[in-house]
């Protein structure tokens, strides 16, 4: 039985295959993912929309001159350095010889395989003459050319040759380590012993361990747990949050504690600057005894944040303290949402009355604040003072017009080109046209919803429990390309009509949105006119089938004897027969349109399965996409003028009943709406009266 051998590589050459490998398993991925991106293209970006986001904080913040910044360049240099070494070492495996080849005879003897005995032979005659140690030749050579001669002539080396690839039979298998020999030899045992005790039992336990570390004290959201720990106490003790109370209990978050995270700062400077800024705002709760809300750092963190809704002009030392706490509000926010889900999940689950599930305004709340963080409002300002060059000073000119009742954009969006110019007319120009542009960049969004019960044989019956599947669908545009439909249809509009209607077209004068929100009412009005449809006289089960046919069609035993009596007819015999095969015929074709009504609904039956079929195959469809996609949370940025990071575009979508107050869905955070997007999700109506509405809501966490 062949033996087994394990050596070392003493010339080096696999090891070259070995670390080959191992280098581009680092050098290709690290240059995928670390080699820094083009400036260029950001810088082109940021240049496109400048028109409109050029006032934002953010977008000032970008431009700014940035400090010099090796990491690129030395990012740059590590990877071409292990590109270098990639390429090096692909060279030396491309220059290695096969030490570890097949043994073919025909090679040696530089014969074609397949040659006959006598080719042989001769082959073998003149390699002798030429490399035999006797002539001067090579003895090694000399060796493999018998060797070789005898695997292809003598019965057993040739059948050795073809069983085991050796003309002497089996050899001992050989195990090749692609580790130099250099690496196990004595005198350098003590050198390698250093460093894999300092490779694996100093640096990597520091690397996992560190890592675990910090990985156990966040969530999957990259929140301290410690944070969700204090939301989840003062949610569950303040069912009721108001905006004062819900500002509290989020500036008590231990990011902003330089105990626990390390970016937090605290400045001795702090102790003289936040009670000058307490003072100025006014209306800060210091006297509750409700730690860590009364800490330090959530006190800084507090006022900081007031002074943000407030747009007060704080000392510079505090602006990096204030952008660091911004940054943090709509990430801690959107924990304090799941955190308020939780909860009423909890107390949906459990029977005990003691345990009471947070109220829905509460959940609104945490959105109106997430809303006021990133546009820098107070909770009952005017949403105009989001617009560029639009302050307090001026607002007045635009709410309090005799003329136009401008409450929010959309009542200013509503109005004409001219009648919107006239009441901006103390803006120049290009001010006018740098808010028009902001309007234009504003998101519309509308939704399309349908709600069936797919387990159901009427899906579009829903009853007390059941399961329903709620499909959503968002369309976003933005505000310039409504202006262009309102636009379109004012041109419309003014063009010279018909007699009689060029009256009703001038008095229509308001814009798209107004007309929108009338559409419904109309069609409803509409329909209501509408003659309603006469049933079918209902039959009774003892009658004939023939007579069940006659009253469904309107006509009665009754009037047609009347309608006999009545005519004259010279042969009564004639007039029975051809009221017996009058009848007979009657008999067939009503048979025939049982049969047919039958089948017709049969195949309404089967077509409305088929379709039920289908719906519920994309929704498993649906669902099994948005398990495997992963798309970019990227989508559109917000303008915003007073927040130090560029926020995107994202949305709450949740089903509340406004009547009970009562949540019914948990709110789903959308992301990824660039265009269009479809939410699926299903929940259970445990509604005792049918007549409750179901508000299905939309909630932006930006403007």
């Amino acid at each position: 039985m062949a033996g087994q051998q394990f050596q070392y590589d003493d010339s080096g050459n696999t090891f070259f295959y070995f670390l080959t490998s191992f280098v581009g398993l680092i050098v290709i991925p690290a240059t995928y993912y670390l080699w820094p991106r083009d400036q260029n293209a950001e810088q082109n970006r940021l240049k496109n929309i400048r028109k409109v986001y050029g006032r934002c904080m953010w977008y000032r913040l970008r431009l700014l001159k940035p400090q010099p910044n090796i990491i690129p360049t030395v990012k740059k240099i590590v990877l071409l350095a292990g590109w270098a070494l990639l390429l090096f070492l692909t060279y030396k495996v491309s220059k290695t010889d096969r030490e570890y080849q097949e043994y073919n005879p025909y090679e040696v003897l530089n014969l074609d395989p397949g040659a006959t005995v006598a080719e042989i032979k001769k082959q073998y005659r003149l390699l002798s003459l030429k490399y035999h140690p006797d002539k001067g030749g090579d003895e090694v050579m000399f060796m493999r050319i018998a060797k070789a001669y005898a695997a292809l002539t003598d019965e057993e080396s040739r059948k050795n040759w073809e069983e085991f690839g050796n003309p002497d039979g089996p050899q001992a298998t050989s195990f090749g380590i692609a580790l130099p020999a250099w690496i196990v030899d004595q005198k350098n045992s003590i050198l390698v012993l250093l460093v894999y005790g300092l490779a694996f039992m100093v640096i990597l336990p520091v690397v996992v361990g560190s890592w675990w570390y910090r990985s156990i004290r966040y969530s999957g959201d990259q929140i301290l747990i410690r944070t969700t720990q204090i939301y989840t106490y003062f949610v569950y003790k303040t069912r009721n949050m108001d905006m004062k109370r819900l500002i509290m209990v989020l500036a008590g978050a231990s990011e902003f504690d330089p105990q626990y995270n390390k970016d937090a700062t605290s400045r001795p400077t702090d102790n003289i600057l936040i009670p000058q800024l307490i003072r100025e705002i006014g209306s800060i709760n210091l006297k509750k005894n409700e730690p860590p809300l009364t800490c330090p750092y959530s006190l800084k963190a507090r006022v900081l944040l007031l002074s943000h809704l407030a747009r007060m002009k704080i000392p510079e030392t505090l602006e990096e303290d204030q952008q660091f706490m911004l940054k943090k509000c709509p990430a801690l926010l959107q924990e304090m949402v799941n955190v308020i889900c939780q909860l009423i999940i909890m107390a949906r689950s459990r029977e005990e009355r003691e345990f009471r599930a947070p109220t829905l305004a509460s959940l609104e709340n945490c959105m109106k604040l997430s809303q006021m963080a990133v546009q820098g409002l107070q909770q009952f300002k005017s949403p105009l003072l989001q617009l560029p060059h639009i302050e307090e000073d001026n607002l007045r000119r635009v709410s309090n017009h005799k003329k136009y009742k401008i409450k929010t954009i959309q009542d200013l969006v509503s109005l004409k080109e001219s009648d919107r110019h006239n009441l901006l007319h103390f803006l120049e120009d290009e001010k006018y046209e740098e808010v028009m542009a902001v309007l234009g960049s504003f998101p519309y969004v509308t939704m399309d919803i349908k709600s069936q019960v797919l387990d159901d044989e009427d899906s579009n019956n829903i009853t007390v429990g059941s399961l329903v599947t709620v499909l959503v669908k968002l369309t976003r545009q933005t505000m310039a390309e409504v202006f262009e439909k309102e636009q379109s249809i004012c041109a419309a509009e003014e063009q010279p009509a018909e007699d009689g209607q060029g009256d009703t077209n001038k008095n229509r004068t308001k814009g798209g949105w107004q007309q929108k929100s009338k559409g419904p009412k109309k069609t409803a009005k509409s329909k209501k006119k509408k003659p309603l449809k006469k049933k079918p006289t209902p039959v009774s089960l003892s009658q004939p089938k023939q007579q069940k046919q006659k009253q469904a069609n309107g006509v009665v035993g009754s009037e047609a004897a009347v309608k006999e009596d009545e005519e004259e007819v010279s042969d009564k015999g004639s007039d029975s027969e051809e009221e017996e095969t009058n009848r007979d015929s009657q008999s067939e074709k009503d048979d025939g349109s049982d049969r047919d009504s039958d089948r017709e609904q049969d195949e309404k039956q089967n077509k409305d399965d088929e379709a039920e079929w289908q719906e519920l195959q994309q929704s498993i469809q649906r669902k099994e996409r948005a398990l495997l996609e992963t798309k970019s949370k990227i989508t559109h940025p917000v303008y915003s003028l007073y927040f130090p990071e560029e926020k995107q575009e994202w949305w709450w979508l949740y089903i509340a009943d406004r009547k009970e107050q009562t949540l019914i869905s948990m709110p789903y955070h959308v992301c990824t709406l660039k265009d269009m997007e479809e939410e699926e999700g299903s929940v259970y109506l445990d509604l005792v009266d049918k007549s409750k509405a179901l508000n299905f809501k939309i909630y932006d966490d930006d403007f």
